[in-house]
């Protein structure tokens, strides 16, 4: 199983790297990992019910602000 988790996201990585312009830089490419690695890790938080709702996310924008 950990195994075949490895090879999908490899396989993500790969293509992601493939759609990107011939004369990417080094930091184009490593952002780009980097995003669909948080896009990845936000939906695994979403499966294990790690969200908030509108008004819990707005109670702690306030909390940040002080």
């Amino acid at each position: 199983m950990k195994g075949e988790k490895m090879s999908h996201f490899k396989e993500i990585a790969i293509e992601t790297i493939k759609s990107l312009p011939d004369d990417c830089s080094i930091e184009d490419i490593m952002y780009e990992l980097y995003f669909i690695a948080q896009i990845i890790e936000g939906l695994k938080d979403v499966e294990a019910g790690r969200i908030l709702n509108h008004e819990e996310l707005l109670k702690k924008i306030k909390e940040w602000q002080r």
